[in-house]
């Protein structure tokens, strides 16, 4: 199974763009999407922005990502 995160384009360079996935920056390519623009939202796997998705949905994909990444760090405080 492949996972894509949503994440916001914050700045865009020539085959790559800077990204907020859950509060961290990346850098990621942008060859498969080479339209999007900054404040656009894209699924990115493996490094790279694989397409876009709209802003709402990116919003509840976000709520839900949130929530697994609590769920362990809770867990792991619990252990």
């Amino acid at each position: 199974m492949c996972v894509g995160v949503p994440a916001k384009i914050i700045e865009k360079k020539e085959y790559s763009a800077i990204v907020d996935v859950l509060g961290s920056q990346m850098e990621v390519g942008i060859i498969f999407v080479p339209e999007v623009s900054v404040g656009e939202y894209v699924v990115v796997h493996a490094g790279q922005a694989m397409t876009t998705i709209d802003e709402e949905a990116a919003k509840i994909s976000i709520e839900e990502w949130r929530k697994l990444v609590d769920a362990r760090d809770s867990e792991q405080v619990i252990r």
